[in-house]
C-alpha cells in the first residue's frame, strides 16, 4: 500500500462524488478555505431517507441467479464496498453511485406489512425469498431501523423459507428468530469473505465486520444449527489472492459450502473502481484492469449468463483453482434445500392471532 494510505482506515469506499448516466447536471467541489480549518469533518455522516414501500418482493429472471423472489430492506450500503455491483442503482434516484451510495441510505417504510400483504395473496405460492441481494440486509443501519428484523418476524410466523449473504455481524442480533427457522429447515446464509488480509479488507470493505469477525460469525452461525456457507464475491485478480487459505478458515469455523463469483465492473463503477485502484494500488492497476478485460471478453463487465463467471482460459482456470480449493476444505456440497411445505399465511394484521385470520 502506499505510505500515504496507511495513515488511517478510510472512513468511505468511494469519496467521488461521482456524477451519473442520467444526471442532467453536473457539480464540482469548490474550496473557499473553510475545509483546510482544524477540526472540519473528514467525511460526510450517513443519512437515512425513507421511502413508501409499495411491495415488498421483487421477481427475477436472470440466468445467473439461482432464486426467483428477494427482498432488500435498503438501497445503499454504509459498508461502503469499492466493488459494489449494486452501486449503479443509485442512480436511479438521482444520487451518485459513489460517495452517495454508501452515504445516503434509503430504507423502505412499511416494508413487513407489505411483504404480510404479499404473502396472504391467495396466489401466492412459496418459495424462499433472498433477503438482501442487491445490499446488505444486516448493515450497520440496521441497528437503528430494525427493518430487517421486522421482515424476519413476519417469515417466522409464515414459516416461509429465505436465504441470505451478509457481511454485517448485526445478524447474530437475530439469532433468536433465526435458529428456530433453521432448525425446521426454513433458512440458510452465507457469509462473505472477500480474503483474510485485514488491512486490505479495511480499505476494500471499510465499514464491514473484519474477516476475524466474519468467521466468528460463522462460528456462531454453525453453532446455532444455521446451515452456513461462505461466500468468496468477489475474486479480483492480483488482489484476493488467499483463496485456499479463506475456504480452509471457514471451513474449520463451521462453514459446510461456498460458492465464488469474479469482479465485475458495471456502468459508473468502472470509475469508482479505478480510482480505487489509483489510490490503494497503483502499482497493480493496469494489470488488475487488464486480466478483468480478459475475463470478461474484452470489457469490464459480461453478459447475461456469464457476469459472475466470466469466459475463457483465465476464467476457466480460476474456477478449476477454487474447485480444486473447495474440495480440499470439505466445502464442495451445497446446503441442505429449503422447506416449503410449512407455509401458512400469516396474520393479516400484526399481532392477529393466526386462527382469527381464518374467519
Amino acid at each position: 500500500m502506499p505510505a500515504s494510505s496507511r495513515d488511517k482506515p478510510p472512513s468511505r469506499g468511494s469519496p467521488l462524488p461521482l456524477g451519473h448516466r442520467y444526471a442532467c447536471l453536473e457539480r464540482e467541489p469548490f474550496d473557499d478555505g473553510w475545509a483546510q480549518e482544524k477540526g472540519a469533518p473528514t467525511a460526510p455522516p450517513t443519512e437515512v431517507r425513507w421511502e413508501e414501500a409499495h411491495s415488498a418482493l421483487a421477481t427475477n429472471r436472470s440466468p445467473d441467479i439461482g432464486f426467483d423472489r428477494s427482498l432488500n430492506p435498503y438501497r445503499g450500503c454504509e459498508h461502503g464496498c469499492a466493488y459494489c455491483y449494486a452501486r449503479p442503482m443509485h442512480a436511479w434516484l438521482d444520487l451518485s453511485p459513489g460517495l452517495d451510495f454508501e452515504r445516503i441510505i434509503i430504507a423502505r417504510r412499511h416494508l413487513a406489512e407489505r411483504l404480510r400483504d404479499e404473502l396472504n395473496r391467495p396466489s401466492y405460492r412459496p418459495a424462499p425469498i433472498a433477503l438482501g441481494t442487491a445490499t446488505d440486509a444486516w448493515q450497520p443501519v440496521e441497528r437503528k431501523l430494525g427493518l430487517t428484523r421486522a421482515v424476519l418476524e413476519v417469515l417466522a410466523e409464515a414459516r416461509h423459507p429465505w436465504s441470505a449473504v451478509t457481511k454485517g455481524s448485526g445478524i447474530l442480533r437475530d439469532l433468536d428468530l433465526i435458529a428456530p427457522m433453521a432448525a425446521s429447515g426454513l433458512c440458510e446464509v452465507y457469509v462473505t469473505l472477500t480474503t483474510l488480509d485485514a488491512e486490505l479488507a479495511r480499505r476494500l470493505e471499510p465499514r464491514a465486520a473484519s474477516p476475524r469477525r466474519r468467521l466468528e460469525v460463522i462460528a456462531a452461525l454453525a453453532r446455532a444449527g444455521v446451515p452456513v456457507g461462505v461466500s468468496l464475491a468477489p475474486q479480483i485478480p492480483f488482489l484476493t489472492e488467499d483463496m485456499e487459505a479463506v475456504l480452509a478458515a471457514a471451513a474449520e469455523a463451521g462453514a459446510t459450502s461456498a460458492f465464488m463469483s469474479i469482479l465485475r465492473l458495471p456502468h459508473e463503477l468502472e470509475a469508482i473502481f479505478d480510482d480505487w485502484l489509483q489510490r490503494h494500488v497503483p502499482e497493480r492497476r493496469e494489470r488488475i484492469l487488464a486480466r478483468l478485460r480478459e475475463l470478461h471478453g474484452g470489457k469490464l463487465d459480461g453478459p447475461f449468463g456469464e457476469r459472475f463467471r466470466g469466459r475463457g482460459p483465465w476464467a476457466a482456470l480460476l474456477a478449476q483453482r477454487f474447485t480444486i480449493a473447495r474440495r480440499r476444505a470439505g466445502l464442495e456440497r451445497p446446503l441442505p434445500p429449503l422447506v416449503t411445505h410449512l407455509f401458512r399465511p400469516p396474520a393479516k394484521r400484526a399481532g392477529e392471532p393466526v386462527q382469527q385470520a381464518l374467519f
